[in-house]
Order: C-alpha cells, then structure tokens, then sequence
C-alpha cells in the first residue's frame, strides 16, 4: 500500500476517535478505553479490508463484522457514521432515548449491526453460525469477530473456537484486543491468561500477533489469512487502552466513565493537533 493510502487510514482511525468523543460529551459514562484501543483495527477493517457497500448494507455476499466485545460499540458507530450509514446528527444523541446509538449494539435499531452483543462470550459463537450459513448457501463473504482479551475468561470463547476448528472455517478471523486492561484492573491481575497465542494454537486455529495500532501490520495480517485453508485465524493484537488520549491510556479508570469539561478539552485538542498517530506503541 502507497503511504497516501496508509495515511489516509490514519486519518481516518483519529477521526473515529474524535467522533468517539464526541457521542460521550461532557459528564456521559461512556466506554472510552476499550473504543479507541480498536481505532486502527476498525478503520482498517471497514475501510479497506472487508467487502462492504456502504450504499447496500444488507448485500448477502457483504462481510461480517461482529463486535463480540459490545461495549466498544462507539468505535464502530463512529466508523458507521463516517461511512454515511449513520446520520452524523446522532453523534449528540448517542445513548439517549431519542437516539439509535445505544451503549450496547443493538441490531434492530442501528443500521449496519449484525448483532446484538454486550454479554460478554457471545460473538465468536454468533460468527461461526454465519461462517456455516455461508458455507452452506455457497457464499464466499467473511466473518471478522473482535473479542477483548479479558473476555477470553469467559467459556463460551472456548467452546466456540474448538467448533470454528473441527468445522474447518477459514472464512472466520477472529481478532483479540489485548490491550492489557478491563473493567476493574489489568488481566493480569483480575483473571491471567498466560501463553494466550499457544492457547489458540491448541484449540487448532492459525494465529498471527501483530501491533494493533501499526495499519501495516493489520493488513498484511488480513493479507496472510487469505492463504489459510480449513482453518479459523485469530489475530491477536497488542493495543493500548485509551490510545490517543494520554491520561486515558493504559488504565481501567477509563474503562467506563465520563469526562470532565477539561478532560475533554484535552482530549479534543491532543486528537485534533496530532497528524497521523504513531505506528509502534
């Protein structure tokens, strides 16, 4: 990819993080750490990596984009609302009754939601549904799971990846956001996973670790997956909470929570004033 393009998807990664900022406001609780920790991910996803028509959302042969850690759900709102499938008056509405934007996904009531997620554990075993319908109807779309790396406590996970093996799906990726963090402190701490990438590899998927905040990584990591046959991959991606927002980054007290009006000035200005944020952590 030419650096005008590599750019252009910076750009837009620090744009989604503004746009995330802006649906919290001033004094809204909102999930901040774990939405902008995705930026890259999901900037690289929805505007390169995946066949996805933002003028026909509902194309049978479009990919998949499950967003198992609900939560983060700003993050893909805010990709959602840069691609015109969202109406950007709803930036100010966001978790409101009178809005769409809800803090967990909601599929009947935003457009460009596959599912309804926020329980954690869910979305791996949602997508391998979606990967055996395509499979069964002879489709050849995609499907990209996000999880967090502090829901990898969770069973269902587990369940779900020995399925995504023994059913051979290589039209299923999953992607691990380990940024190191959850709700209440760091994994290591709260519930710790130690060799996470053999973990997965046990369970029988191709695995690939890259820095999820380095464009060049995530593609040529989707890039690899198009060459893996009768078997799932899991992207596992080493993020920082917070990215972009120095006193959010690397802390669970930005896991869920509201920003002062000088919190938020600052935050503003650090994203506005900085050109393409840095590539390495």
């Amino acid at each position: 990819m030419n650096d005008d393009k590599l750019n252009k998807l910076y750009e837009i990664a620090n744009a989604l993080r503004i746009d995330v900022l802006e649906m919290m406001g001033i004094g809204k609780a909102g999930h901040l750490g774990g939405s902008l920790s995705l930026a890259e991910m999901v900037a690289s996803l929805y505007f390169e990596v995946m066949n996805f028509n933002p003028k026909n959302i509902k194309d049978p042969e479009r990919d998949r984009f499950i967003l198992s850690k609900g939560h983060g759900v700003l993050i893909q709102y805010a990709a959602l609302i840069e691609l015109g499938i969202i109406p950007r008056s709803e930036l100010a509405k966001t978790k409101s009754l009178e809005g769409i934007l809800q803090g967990h996904p909601d599929m009947k009531e935003t457009p460009g939601i596959e599912a309804v997620t926020g329980s954690l554990g869910q979305g791996l075993s949602i997508g391998i549904g979606m990967a055996l319908a395509a499979k069964l109807d002879n489709r050849r779309y995609k499907v990209f799971v996000i999880m967090g790396d502090g829901e990898m406590a969770e069973g269902q996970i587990w369940e779900a990846a020995m399925a995504a093996s023994a059913f051979r799906l290589e039209n299923i990726i999953g992607i691990v956001d380990r940024n190191g963090f959850q709700s209440t402190g760091s994994t290591k701490d709260v519930f710790y996973i130690p060799c996470l990438e053999d973990k997965w590899k046990s369970f029988g998927w191709n695995v690939i670790t890259i820095n999820g905040h380095d464009i060049e990584q995530i593609l040529d990591a989707f890039g690899m997956t198009r060459d893996i046959i009768d078997k799932p991959t899991v992207i596992i991606a080493d993020t920082i909470k917070g990215k972009g927002i120095s006193f959010a980054e690397n802390s669970s007290e930005f896991h869920n929570a509201s920003l002062t009006e000088q919190q938020m000035k600052i935050a503003l200005d650090e994203l506005k004033n900085a050109k393409a944020l840095s590539k390495t952590k």
